[in-house]
């Protein structure tokens, strides 16, 4: 039997104690704790990036100047000695169009599918199709145009460039496109003010594709050619 004494030590080391468990005080359930670097209110998402509006092609127009400068005579072998491989992809610039522009289309074996022997054109310039097949008597039924010609380049400051730009002009795929091969013919080196697609549904975007390359290589432009886009983009 425990002493009067005993008795209260024993129930002072009790009340001392506080009866509780863990070693957290009051209800003994630890609290959550944050991780480090954290926030109490979850991260937002950062916004994606607007991608850039597209060029406007009458802006694009206003800002090219007018001709200036003795041109001299043009020769086409200015621009180098034939299409080259701006892209270093193995494949010349021609086929490299000829894949982007028809559908169906077919490589000879064992080029890494570089020559194109076969497809189907549907052509921007007539709004015709055209069956492409290679060969001495075929190929020509779809030829290469460059929307801005080289000699009308020439004209527009190409004279003043080095051979370096004149060859990167030459095969830039912006500035090429598989076409009609009378089409072309016919549209030989004429600028907007005297030769447009026969195919008016393709008016509109032959302008501002023909903008576009005077724009990035900073050309000039006839007041004829100036005149007669602006009217053609005023019914776009």
């Amino acid at each position: 039997m425990l002493s009067p004494v005993a008795v209260f030590v024993v129930a002072l080391v009790v009340f001392l104690g506080g009866g509780g468990t863990g070693g957290t005080g009051g209800s003994g359930v630890a609290e959550p704790e944050t991780a480090p670097g954290s926030t109490a209110s979850p991260a937002q998402p950062s916004d994606a990036p607007t991608p850039p509006a597209a060029a406007d092609p009458l802006e694009q127009l206003d800002a090219l100047a007018a001709p200036s400068g003795q041109p001299g005579d043009y020769h086409r072998d200015a621009f180098g000695p034939g299409w080259l491989d701006p892209d270093r992809n193995g494949c010349d610039a021609r086929n490299d169009t000829l894949a982007r522009d028809l559908v169906d289309v077919t490589f000879r074996p064992g080029t890494n599918d570089c020559v194109v022997v076969s497809g189907t054109l549907h052509d921007p310039y007539t709004g015709t199709t055209i069956a492409f097949l290679k060969g001495q008597d075929t190929s020509e039924l779809v030829q290469i145009d460059h929307v801005v010609p080289l000699a009308l380049a020439w004209r527009s400051g190409a004279f003043g460039w080095d051979t370096v730009e004149r060859e990167a002009f030459a095969n830039d795929p912006l500035n090429l496109l598989a076409v009609d091969g009378e089409a072309n013919q016919s549209k030989s080196d004429s600028g907007p003010a005297l030769w447009m697609p026969p195919n008016s549904a393709f008016a509109c975007e032959y302008s501002a594709d023909f903008i576009a390359v005077l724009a990035k290589y900073r050309l000039s432009i006839t007041a004829e050619d100036r005149s007669s886009l602006i009217s053609t983009l005023g019914g776009c």
